[in-house]
């Protein structure tokens, strides 16, 4: 009888367990699918246009001590294409010797066509409050006129294999006080954080949801943020040492990504929480 009675009491915990993690599946499930739609709602009317509107504006004017726009700028599809260059970055640049992301591409050619100095063209690379940012503006606008084009690194150059395989390593190397990697929340599925699903980078369709929707208007901080920042945020919550803008560390993190992204359709600026 008492055998019989803990075989009963058994088969009910289980039971309740069971519900348990069901009930908890059900809700992680519903909690996702809340989060998809409210960013479906928003995107018809995604704030970022404001800053897409403003980085065109900011593009076409001329400026700095050679009182030039940025409409001759090469972003790897020759002078003043800006439709779908975003999607084919970081790549190697011949005339810089150099694997470039869009935004140490945009700082070159504040440079070199507008006469800013370094300091000047990485000035304010984010925007805090009251304190608003070109560049993100600027990238707002180049990533735009890459919406919907396939994302395309074939890593044809031995520079840019080599700053993959940089990446590559960066992606899986473990520091900071935390003793934490990029791998550390992006290498497995399933995982989260909050309310917030963490995407597996080394699959092509975590790959391809993460990288193709930076830039993205952050709810949260309401401003539009670039993918420079969002990695950089990444590495400070991970409490490594702070990179400095336009690093090579963050390139090379940005080819990892894009590369394992290949194939993926652009959709930036997005929305984000």
């Amino acid at each position: 009888m008492k055998h019989k009675t803990w075989t009963t009491l058994l088969g009910v915990a289980l039971a309740g367990g069971l519900t348990l993690a069901a009930n908890a599946q059900d809700t992680k499930d519903s909690t996702a699918a809340g989060i998809a739609q409210y960013r479906e709602m928003l995107a018809d009317g995604n704030p970022a246009e404001l800053w897409e509107a403003a980085g065109e504006e900011l593009w076409k004017k001329p400026a700095g001590p050679k009182q030039a726009s940025l409409e001759a700028c090469d972003l790897g599809l020759g002078p003043g294409v800006v439709k779908g260059a975003y999607a084919k970055l970081p790549r190697f640049f011949k005339d810089t010797g150099r694997v470039m992301d869009a935004e140490q591409r945009l700082m070159y050619c504040r440079m070199t066509l507008q006469g800013l100095t370094k300091e000047e063209a990485s000035a304010r690379p984010f925007s805090s409050p009251g304190k608003s940012s070109d560049i993100e503006r600027l990238m707002a606008y180049v990533a735009s006129e890459s919406r919907g084009a396939a994302i395309d690194i074939p890593l044809a150059h031995p520079e840019e294999k080599r700053m993959y395989e940089l990446g590559r390593r960066m992606f899986f190397y473990r520091g900071g006080a935390y003793d934490f990697a990029c791998a550390t929340c992006h290498a497995q599925p399933g995982l989260r954080i909050r309310l917030q699903d963490l995407p597996d980078l080394l699959t092509a369709d975590g790959a391809r949801f993460a990288y193709s929707t930076w830039p993205g208007y952050r709810v949260s901080q309401g401003e539009v943020r670039t993918m420079q920042h969002r990695l950089y945020d990444c590495l400070r919550q991970q409490r490594f040492p702070e990179p400095l803008y336009g690093s090579e560390v963050i390139t090379a993190l940005e080819m990892f990504l894009a590369r394992n992204a290949n194939g993926g359709k652009m959709d930036a600026p997005s929305i984000k929480r």
